[in-house]
């Protein structure tokens, strides 16, 4: 813990995707003790992947970092040990926080880093293997009371530590309170990379807007997309509404646009935001903005909206088109961390107060995740060494990273791995679907 007298408090998150990157770097800004005597020293790792964020795409979150690098698994580890940090949070999915608990565990740091972990929206699917592959972190983060009571049901299930479940929100809800202006009517569409995943219910969600459209002229209807065609974000995206809305007949109409950017510069123009399942909703109903979540493909778990059950938000096209407006219910808005009440200024205050007293002893205990060789010996070395570690959580043979190039060699270097990276996308979003539908011919 940085002492009485002025010292930063040093935090490190590595992410793997723009989602991410923003949940972690905020959390962070929230979480860490941050005063006068002891500001916040942010360095940001961007773990190298499928999904690690473009510049455009980081100038999109609009989160800064005093350092911001991208890295291996293995030089993240070596980072966190040859440099001082107080805090690590990992901002990663599920197999990737697991591989560098136990790496973490392996540097057997006389002093180390306590670890956040958490998840960056709507936990709808995988929730025991997702919670487990968390278990280990001093600080599990669940953004509502409904999440918080959830996590801890299953790790008492398993008969393992639940006291790191820490209830907070979404770091990143805010913004003005919804005030209806004169004059304007706009709808949004918050699109998701993978929800709905068929191109025929994608192609229908994308039919019925422009048709809202067209069935209103005088109003503005705007698909929010996350990324564009060749970016990824926290989940592929392998038919982008972009191309889908190319083909579309007809054409699209004047008053109908595919809008980018910070979600809550598009919610602070938005009179009814529309989804399937996305966190965005969430962003939505904070603001009080007028919300609905679609059941035109059904209430599916493998949409994710049947975690609005209850929230008196479900709602078809056929009724929004009618002039239908959702009203949400209170009762779950307050178990869902919306804090659209006030109560989003304390929502952080249980893990501030956490963080600050792991800081303040004089030595944490080893990182002890649920998952040991012992206890999953099908399941763990093979999450293991997708990230080039033994089941031991040390670096196979060969992994260990290697000492920093400079110059010329650098610079030779990260424009091979750029180009790299830029295959491995065209390959993963235009030829992989390819071969994927005539495998199915």
């Amino acid at each position: 813990m940085p002492s009485s007298t002025s010292q930063a408090v040093r935090v490190a998150v590595l992410a793997d995707s723009d989602t991410r990157w923003k949940w972690g770097a905020l959390t962070a800004r929230r979480i860490a003790p941050d005063d006068a005597a002891n500001p916040v020293e942010l360095t940001g790792f961007l773990l190298r992947g499928r999904a690690t964020p473009t510049a455009r795409q980081l100038a999109e979150v609009g989160v800064s970092a005093d350092e911001l690098r991208e890295v291996t698994g293995m030089e993240f580890l070596r980072a966190i040990r040859d440099e001082r940090y107080d805090v690590v949070v990992l901002a990663l999915v599920g197999g990737a926080v697991q591989a560098m608990l136990h790496g973490l565990a392996a540097l057997r740091m006389d002093e180390r880093p306590v670890v956040v972990t958490g998840y960056v929206g709507v936990v709808y699917e995988k929730l025991a293997d997702g919670l487990l592959l968390r278990h280990g972190a001093d600080v599990v983060l669940a953004n509502s009371r409904h999440d918080a009571d959830r996590f801890r049901a299953v790790y008492e299930g398993v008969a393992a530590d639940a006291s790191s479940v820490t209830e907070a929100a979404l770091p990143f809800l805010g913004g003005a309170p919804y005030e209806r202006e004169e004059g304007r009517d706009t709808v949004v569409f918050a699109a998701q990379p993978s929800v709905p995943e068929s191109r025929a219910d994608r192609t229908y969600l994308l039919r019925r807007l422009v048709e809202h459209a067209r069935l209103h002229p005088h109003r503005e209807v705007l698909l929010k997309l996350r990324s564009k065609p060749g970016e990824h974000t926290t989940h592929l995206e392998e038919l982008p509404y972009q191309k889908l809305a190319d083909r579309l007949p007809g054409g699209l109409p004047p008053n109908f646009s595919l809008v980018y950017g910070h979600m809550g510069e598009v919610l602070d123009r938005t009179d009814l935001l529309v989804t399937v399942s996305s966190t965005a909703a969430l962003e939505s109903l904070h603001r009080g903005v007028p919300t609905a979540v679609l059941s035109d493909l059904g209430v599916r778990e493998a949409l994710g909206n049947h975690h609005f059950l209850g929230s008196g938000l479900l709602a078809s096209w056929d009724q929004l088109d009618g002039g239908h407006r959702p009203v949400p219910d209170q009762d779950w808005l307050a178990r869902q961390g919306v804090a659209a009440d006030g109560a989003y200024d304390t929502a952080f205050d249980a893990a501030r107060k956490r963080v600050a007293g792991l800081l303040g002893q004089p030595g944490l205990p080893p990182i002890e995740p649920y998952y040991t060789p012992a206890t999953a010996p099908g399941y763990l070395p093979g999450i293991l060494a997708r990230h080039h570690l033994a089941p031991d959580g040390t670096p196979l043979p060969g992994a260990a990273p290697k000492a920093e190039v400079g110059g010329l060699r650098r610079v030779v270097r990260d424009a091979v791995r750029n180009a790299a990276r830029g295959a491995y996308r065209h390959g993963v979003q235009r030829v992989a679907p390819v071969i994927r539908r005539l495998g199915e011919l």
